[in-house]
């Protein structure tokens, strides 16, 4: 009887000494910003990228040795082409350009997702005014095809060859009426969807990293304490309009983990809306 007491009471100073060990991380993890403690969050970040690296390289030596031997081959083909003179140059110089284009596009989007701070909206700086800039263009000139290829847009120090030329560079109107060149709307379209595309993925590219890192902290061992925070909240006399508000978050947290799809798709949605709402008003 004595011996079974003596168990029970240990388990217990075990499972508080746990509890408390479990609050004290939480603590630190909220104290824990680069405001706060700078040098240890970029140690913590550059460690943290460092093990990511180390286990990608031995899960794709464990799992895809194959493809990993192909990637390498592929590079070093690649290196050849560029390096060796021949008449392939063309070529690669060619398809350089189609590279430089897609980066530069999906670039302009992950940094229009993360922002880094400034509120930086590359939508409003780049995509747009391409845009506006193309369709203007064929109105003027009442023809489609500006372009001298599909990569001929704005970049980073250069831009379009199209936007000095004048409208006889490129021939008569193919599109005209009585009131003078009228282009479709559905054939400007095509001509710059592939740059929205780009971009478009590069801000879905550069939306996943908060999600990486719930799934780490899942993985981990950490709890959301949402749902006791808005317990904490309802059980106060906040009026109706806030109960109101937690009656929608919570039933928001309790449906998130059954529809996920679902539920980023129409918060993403409210979010991106707000965020372009509030740059509109800004400029």
């Amino acid at each position: 009887m004595g011996s079974s007491k003596r168990v029970t009471s240990s388990s217990q100073r075990t499972h508080r000494s746990i509890e408390d060990l479990r609050k004290r991380h939480r603590q630190e993890l909220e104290n824990l910003t680069l405001t706060t403690r700078p040098f240890k969050t970029l140690r913590l970040f550059i460690l943290a990228i460092f093990e990511y690296f180390k286990q990608s390289i031995f899960y794709l030596f464990a799992t895809g040795g194959w493809l990993l031997l192909f990637n390498t081959l592929l590079a070093t083909l690649g290196i050849l082409l560029v390096t060796i003179e021949g008449p392939h140059e063309k070529h690669v110089e060619e398809v350089s350009r189609y590279v430089r284009f897609g980066l530069w596009w999906i670039v302009l989007g992950v940094a229009s997702s993360i922002g880094l701070g400034s509120g930086l909206h590359t939508f409003v700086l780049y995509l747009g005014p391409h845009i506006a800039f193309f369709t203007i263009k064929a109105m003027q000139c009442g023809r489609i095809d500006l372009k001298s290829a599909p990569y001929d847009t704005i970049q980073l120090k250069s831009g379009p060859s199209w936007l000095d030329k004048s409208c006889g560079e490129f021939g008569p109107p193919l599109f005209s009426s009585s009131q003078g060149s009228r282009v479709p709307i559905s054939s400007i379209l095509p001509q710059v969807q592939m740059e929205a595309i780009l971009w478009g993925l590069g801000t879905a590219l550069g939306e996943l990293p908060p999600y990486f890192i719930s799934r780490a902290a899942s993985l981990s061992g950490g709890k959301f304490n949402a749902m006791e925070e808005l317990d904490a909240s309802s059980s106060k006399d906040n009026g109706v309009i806030a109960t109101r508000l937690n009656q929608i978050k919570r039933w928001l947290l309790s449906h998130s983990q059954h529809m996920n799809f679902f539920t980023i798709l129409v918060l993403a949605s409210l979010r991106e809306r707000v965020l372009l709402t509030k740059r509109e008003r800004s400029y």
